[in-house]
């Protein structure tokens, strides 16, 4: 058995998950998300106890066993906390600035770029070079943190770009003049 999967999911307070017609929906005090049960689970609530069980045990069930639990986890965690990712913006003359939901990044390039989230994904600035990107879907906070990154990646011979917080970007040793 998947060990992420058998464990058991406590529903905190102000948590409201309702199981309809294979989907499982998750309200909280931030808001409401969605998901598929995936083929070959079932999704049980015993009190405020949520439990994914497997009703076959071929491969492809038992990998999905804890993907669903794991995914129905973060919509709660979601729900109730959010999520947040911190990119920094490194190099001089990089910056970036609010314009509107929009974020405009100044990284080299001979105009700036103007990035738009989608709507359930809020992107703030904080001084000129950390960008904030809070949201209630992890993948969807995560998909737009790659994107802003993919903007301008790290540099491995002087490290300018953007990258997330705590990354580590190795610098090569570039060319040395004989």
């Amino acid at each position: 058995m998947s060990n992420v999967g058998k464990k058991p999911l406590s529903i905190p307070s102000g948590v409201d998950i309702k199981i309809h017609d294979g989907v499982v929906k998750v309200k909280g005090p931030k808001g409401e998300l969605s998901q598929e049960i995936l083929p070959g689970l079932r999704v049980e609530i015993e009190g405020n106890v949520l439990r994914v069980k497997r009703e076959k045990d071929d491969k492809v069930t038992k990998s999905y066993h804890g993907l669903l639990r794991r995914l129905i986890g973060n919509m709660v965690e979601g729900v109730t906390k959010g999520f947040e990712k911190r990119l920094e913006v490194h190099g001089i003359g990089y910056r970036v600035e609010k314009a509107g939901k929009a974020i405009k990044l100044t990284v080299g390039y001979s105009h700036p770029v103007i990035y738009e989230p989608p709507p359930e994904v809020e992107v703030s600035v904080e001084g000129n070079n950390v960008i904030v990107v809070r949201g209630i879907d992890k993948q969807k906070v995560g998909q737009v943190a790659a994107e802003i990154r993919a903007v301008k990646p790290p540099d491995p011979y002087k490290g300018k770009g953007i990258r997330y917080a705590g990354e580590v970007v190795r610098l090569k040793a570039g060319k040395t003049k004989a």
